[in-house]
């Protein structure tokens, strides 16, 4: 393996640890709103997954939901493997692969469908947890709420902010 293989390799490593650990972070406290709390990490799950590979995507979608939930509140920790995971891999999908010459189309696509699936993830997980539909349903406003929050927030950061951009050009410069 040449030298900007390995500096390439490492740089990506790194950006997707960092990304990880903004999930967690993020996991660990939430935004008071009226009867409950808004967790920002679905921000930090949507840019990320704009951003990288579908397997880095899961990283830090799936684990890094599933690492801060086992840290501060473990009970859903499995619930937010899976569809964070499922999430993030979505929107990167249809952002870095199914619309390549529209990214921005794919971004918005992918970050819709992504938003679908943490809704109906979290809300068939919480009615399976606490066995009871009716707290699922209590909840789904605020899923909504974040899943709304986290794929415009995330693509704003992406597009508007040029996020994308800069990593692009970070990972350019480790090619050469």
């Amino acid at each position: 393996m040449n030298n900007s293989k390995i500096k390439k390799t490492t740089a990506y490593l790194c950006i997707t640890a960092l990304f990880t650990a903004l999930n967690i972070a993020m996991s660990s406290f939430g935004v008071p709103v009226p009867g409950g709390h808004l967790y920002l990490n679905d921000v930090i799950i949507c840019l990320a997954a704009l951003i990288l590979d579908p397997f880095s995507a899961f990283i830090v979608g799936g684990v890094g939901a599933f690492i801060g939930d086992l840290i501060f509140y473990p009970l859903p920790m499995f619930v937010s493997l899976v569809t964070h995971g499922v999430q993030a891999i979505v929107i990167s999908v249809f952002a870095n692969y199914l619309f390549k010459k529209k990214k921005l189309l794919g971004a918005i696509l992918g970050v819709t469908l992504g938003a679908i699936i943490m809704i109906v993830g979290y809300s068939i997980g919480r009615a399976f947890i606490y066995s009871t539909p009716e707290y699922a349903i209590i909840k789904l406003p605020y899923q909504i709420l974040q899943a709304g929050v986290g794929a415009v927030v995330g693509t704003l950061l992406c597009f508007k902010c040029k996020i994308k951009y800069a990593f692009n050009k970070v990972m350019q410069r480790h090619s050469n």
